[in-house]
């Protein structure tokens, strides 16, 4: 891929093995760039970038094997990308987990809270203090960083840990956007409504669960990764060289509603949107 939005730039995202990570890194690649797929699942993030390969060209991407909540691995994981690829422009900070035994303030056990708050806050930390150090020597980035509609309003199915740490995402983003702005560093969060991922669905695990989240989606449908997959691309871009301290949402419009609209489902994504 020689031109496209991304052009000449070097990305890394992490939770690539599938899901929004994998979306948004082929996405990355077919518009451009040189993409680093970390994930923890070995075995997965080769398989992305096998399949990246195939859209985008032999050089587009490569795996590193990564877990997000050891500040050494992802010390070596920002190293490898400028090493391999001369820079880093831009950080997708999107490895998360939502334990299935996340549950309400009684019933969730701290290692369950530690697990998801090692992962989901301390990985992002991580992520976004070694991509500044690289960044500050390349003149600037952009940093995304995945945080969740629960982060802005409660979530009707119980999910403690879960909500704790998108929260601490949403203003982790906000403060470091304010304090690396004159450095030409910017730190967005992307604010996901219901996805029909994995994690999710397999948290969702039961019909009534489904419902009880689709109830409050305005568009009556879960989103889909490439729709999230589009945001990042946005945010990662030039196009949003003046946009920092957000929270981006993409969530079907659940955030800003009181009660959902009759009428069914608006359906499927638009079917210009890439079929990765």
């Amino acid at each position: 891929m020689t031109s496209g939005r991304l052009s000449g730039k070097v990305a890394i995202v992490t939770g690539a093995a599938g899901g929004i990570g994998f979306e948004t890194a082929a996405l990355f690649a077919k518009e451009g760039a040189k993409v680093v797929c970390a994930d923890v699942n070995e075995a997965g993030v080769k398989k992305s970038v096998a399949k990246i390969i195939e859209l985008a060209g032999a050089d587009a991407a490569i795996p590193f094997k990564v877990d997000v909540s050891k500040e050494d691995q992802v010390k070596a994981l920002v190293e490898k990308t400028v090493d391999t690829f001369g820079k880093l422009d831009i950080m997708f900070n999107n490895a998360g987990i939502m334990h299935p035994e996340d549950d309400n303030a009684l019933n969730t056990e701290d290692r369950i809270w530690d697990l998801t708050m090692d992962i989901n806050v301390k990985g992002v930390w991580y992520g976004c203090k070694h991509a500044i150090i690289a960044m500050r020597k390349s003149g600037g980035g952009s940093i995304i960083n995945t945080a969740s509609f629960v982060a802005l309003m409660g979530a009707a199915t119980p999910q403690l840990a879960y909500t704790a740490s998108k929260g601490a995402v949403l203003a982790m983003t906000r403060e470091l956007a304010m304090v690396h702005a004159r450095e030409n560093i910017r730190f967005n969060s992307l604010c996901p409504g219901p996805i029909r991922t994995p994690l999710l669905m397999d948290f969702l695990n039961t019909e009534e669960k489904k419902q009880r989240r689709l109830v409050h989606v305005p568009q009556g449908r879960f989103g889909e990764a490439i729709e999230q997959a589009y945001g990042a691309l946005f945010l990662a871009s030039d196009e949003s060289s003046f946009v920092t301290g957000t929270d981006f949402r993409v969530d079907g419009g659940l955030a800003s509603s009181y009660v959902t609209p009759e009428g069914e489902p608006t359906g499927t994504i638009p079917k210009n949107f890439a079929d990765l």
